[in-house]
């Protein structure tokens, strides 16, 4: 299934994506969060006619940094032993068709696409794999958002990703997916029907697989219901500006699209 959380006439809601992509979508509303159980209210809409929020609440979004060795090695890293995990704060999240707001403290900021984990509604502290599997509701597409220079130039990277709008998440959650092997792409460009590719990989070709990082960051840190790993990045990150669209598409999810504008 797939989850949205949605703007309508009569307030938020969360509801049930139908359709097949590329013919006229709707939105089913559902009277709880979609952890529980589906119970639909009978209020539908077509997706065009409402609009989309990130789809879920965080209390945090835990980053998995060089987990491609092509990204690592393109930025001059080596690939960590371990996961090499980070926060970005539940403020820098926004949703589908939000802006991303380029701060006047960074002279490159870099787009990041990413295959993102949500944690369902029995959380997980110190889990095994197989626990960390059973934790999982399901996966979205997120942009982490990265002031490159700050990146470089600060001892640690809370400022480089952390700014407001830095997190673009969806446009859905999908659940019951099998993203051992799908495909990430990014393109951004001034025109919106006419984009350049800037990057384009593989989740199987992550150094440390879905598992492995929810197992890891829960022996770390208590996840709860809503929480968002974002699992890393394939090579090809490159420059955002003002002005620029960013697309990141993933097999199976769909596409979640910004717009890029400057804070000044």
């Amino acid at each position: 299934m797939r989850f949205a959380r949605f703007v309508h006439a009569g307030g938020v809601s969360f509801g049930v994506v139908e359709g097949a992509e590329g013919e006229g979508l709707t939105i089913a509303e559902i009277d709880s969060l979609p952890f529980a159980k589906v119970t639909f209210t009978g209020q539908r809409w077509a997706l065009a006619d409402v609009r989309l929020l990130a789809p879920i609440f965080a209390s945090k979004v835990i980053g998995v940094g060089r987990n491609y060795a092509d990204h690592a090695a393109e930025l001059g890293n080596e690939v960590p032993k371990e996961p090499l995990i980070f926060l970005k704060p539940s403020t820098s999240v926004i949703g589908p068709n939000d802006a991303i707001r380029l701060p006047p403290q960074s002279k490159r900021v870099e787009e990041e696409a990413e295959l993102a984990v949500v944690i369902g509604a029995s959380g997980a502290r110190r889990v095994d794999r197989a626990g960390a599997e059973q934790a999982i509701f399901g996966y979205t597409i997120a942009n982490d958002v990265t002031a490159r220079d700050l990146q470089r130039s600060d001892p640690q990277w809370t400022r480089a990703k952390g700014f407001d709008s830095f997190c673009p998440v969806g446009p859905w959650i999908t659940t019951g997916l099998d993203v051992s092997d799908v495909e990430i792409r990014c393109e951004v460009g001034r025109n919106p029907d006419a984009m350049e590719m800037r990057q384009i990989g593989r989740t199987k070709d992550m150094v440390f697989d879905i598992p492995t990082l929810v197992s890891y960051v829960s022996h770390v840190m208590t996840l709860l219901p809503g929480d968002i790993i974002l699992t890393g990045t394939p090579a090809g990150v490159s420059e955002l500006t003002a002005g620029d669209f960013c697309s990141i598409s993933i097999q199976g999810i769909g596409e979640l699209r910004n717009p890029v504008v400057s804070l000044e």
